[in-house]
């Protein structure tokens, strides 16, 4: 052969970028989320996390109401303070605020910033179905699922690319189409099954940390059959579990049931100590 065509091809501007986005994923750290021990490809590091979570909070708490004394906020702090002590969140700056909203939610942010709205309280009922939800919500954190959602998303960015550069020869139309397909795909068959294991290992996760915190983990068996009876009577119909982020109730709760003799164990020794 000529020397010519031995020679390879020049990079174009797309494919350095598809290489250089290949390697940022190669040399990326694997972890290990807490207890469960699942693999998992993280991009960021804690402290970018928790400044963007400190950032985000902020701005939350300039745009929300916040109930900031009586017996409510006073419960949401006692029972955060508490999870926290058995929660491994780095750089965490602790902080729990009611917010006054009807929408039945909590959430927790890296950096150990934590929101709670007035209209989950008639759904936990008590300080052991509080510590459920808070316990759920920073297992999120602990277990870093933002980072990892934010990394699948990357990863999924940098297939597409590769896809696309294949297919660029081809002609529009097609070229188009399996475009879409793509993204369908990657949606159905990789964001939303990993947002269901990112719920349920929250539950699993949660579950230990109340125990742990010395409140009792049926509590939060009993914490989502109630919420599971609050999303039929006000939740309407929901989409099947495949098109869902969140895994049926009926799973959930069932996993928690089969968890239940575990987190009784270190509520055991939560007792005794």
């Amino acid at each position: 052969m000529f020397a010519s065509q031995l020679a390879p091809n020049p990079p174009t501007p797309a494919r350095a970028v598809v290489a250089a986005l290949l390697s940022l994923l190669l040399l990326a750290s694997c972890a290990t989320a807490p207890e469960t021990g699942r693999r998992q490809l993280i991009l960021m590091d804690t402290a970018q996390e928790a400044q963007m979570g400190l950032q985000t909070f902020n701005k939350l708490k300039q745009q929300k109401p916040q109930v900031t004394s009586g017996k409510d906020a006073d419960m949401v702090r006692r029972v955060g303070r508490r999870i926290a002590k058995v929660a491994p969140v780095e750089h965490a700056q602790w902080e729990f605020v009611l917010f006054e909203d009807d929408t039945p939610n909590a959430f927790a942010l890296p950096g150990g910033k934590v929101g709670v709205n007035t209209g989950i309280l008639k759904v936990t009922q008590n300080e052991a179905g509080l510590a459920t939800v808070i316990g759920h919500e920073i297992a999120h954190v602990t277990a870093r699922h933002g980072a990892e959602r934010a990394s699948q998303t990357i990863g999924l960015q940098v297939l597409g690319a590769i896809a696309d550069a294949a297919l660029a020869q081809g002609a529009p139309g097609a070229r188009q189409g399996l475009m879409q397909a793509y993204g369908l795909g990657a949606q159905v068959g990789v964001l939303l099954p990993y947002s269901r294991v990112h719920e349920l290992e929250a539950d699993e996760l949660g579950m230990l940390y109340m125990a742990r915190a010395g409140y009792d983990p049926k509590e939060a068996i009993a914490f989502w059959q109630r919420f599971a009876d609050y999303n039929r009577e006000e939740g309407g119909g929901k989409p099947p579990e495949f098109l869902s982020t969140h895994p049926v109730d009926a799973r959930r709760i069932a996993e928690l049931k089969a968890l239940l003799p575990r987190a009784e164990a270190e509520y055991a020794r939560s007792s005794k100590g």
